[in-house]
Formats: C-alpha cells, sequence, structure tokens
C-alpha cells in the first residue's frame, strides 16, 4: 500500500506572539503535524512575499504565516504590513499557476498553543487534499 502524501510546510512565526503559541504547543503536549517547519522571524510584517514564493517554488506544499493579533505588535503595525503583503501574495499565487489555499496568514498569540496546532493541523488537512506542489522534486 502506498503511503499517505504528507505535505511539507514552511511557518514563518512572530517571535514575539506566534512562536511562543507553537513553542507553547510543544510544551503542553499539544500535537501539530511534525511537516510544519517553523522559521522564527522577529516580526511577520518583514516576510517579504518573495520569501514565501521562494519557499513555494523550491517545494514547500505550502507557507503558514503566523503574527500577533492587531493592535499586539511589538513592533506598532508589523502585522498590518503583513497583511497587505498577503494580498499581493494572491496575485503572485495566480501568476506561479498555484492554488491560494497553499499560502495562509493567521493571528496566533503566545497564550493560544492549541490554536496554533488547530491551524497547522488544518492546513495539513487542505495541502493533502490538494496533492503536491507542482514546484516539488
Amino acid at each position: 500500500m502506498a503511503s499517505q502524501f504528507e505535505p511539507r510546510i514552511v511557518s514563518f512565526c512572530c517571535n514575539w506572539c506566534s512562536y511562543a503559541g507553537a513553542d507553547a504547543a510543544g510544551t503542553a503536549k499539544v500535537q501539530y503535524p511534525a511537516n510544519v517547519h517553523i522559521i522564527r522571524v522577529m516580526c511577520s510584517g518583514m516576510v517579504h512575499p518573495n520569501w514565501v514564493m521562494d519557499a513555494l517554488s523550491r517545494g514547500a506544499d505550502g507557507v503558514l504565516m503566523c503574527g500577533c493579533h492587531p493592535g499586539d505588535c511589538h513592533y506598532q503595525e508589523g502585522n498590518i504590513r503583513a497583511e497587505k503583503r498577503a494580498e499581493a501574495l494572491d496575485l503572485m499565487l495566480e501568476d506561479f499557476g498555484l492554488e491560494p489555499e497553499r499560502f495562509r496568514l493567521e493571528w496566533i498569540s503566545a497564550s493560544e498553543g492549541s490554536r496554533f496546532a488547530e491551524v497547522a493541523t488544518e492546513m495539513a488537512d487542505t495541502l493533502r487534499e490538494l496533492g503536491p506542489s507542482p514546484y516539488r522534486e
């Protein structure tokens, strides 16, 4: 029997909230897919759309970007910048021939470890349904 496709997910997590949330999930032993590869960034607002597209074009099946809830950004409006960049990504995904579900932006605080696990699991399930990225080797 063939093994089930397991998507590769790159997750950009802001240092102050969502990275701490992912860490809280691990500390509380809340399970989320092991194929979520977390990249810690100081702020979700620093994640340039090219980073997302680079991850996708190099074989990631999906990218999850997580930041502080609006109004809680340690850099004042970094998450608002991230939201505007996410809007631009819709067009870039289309240009690359990729489904919009391959990118997701979520607000996750340091106390929301179970929410991080839930979002990561939902994204993995969605990507399993979509199948491997056409850019995956």
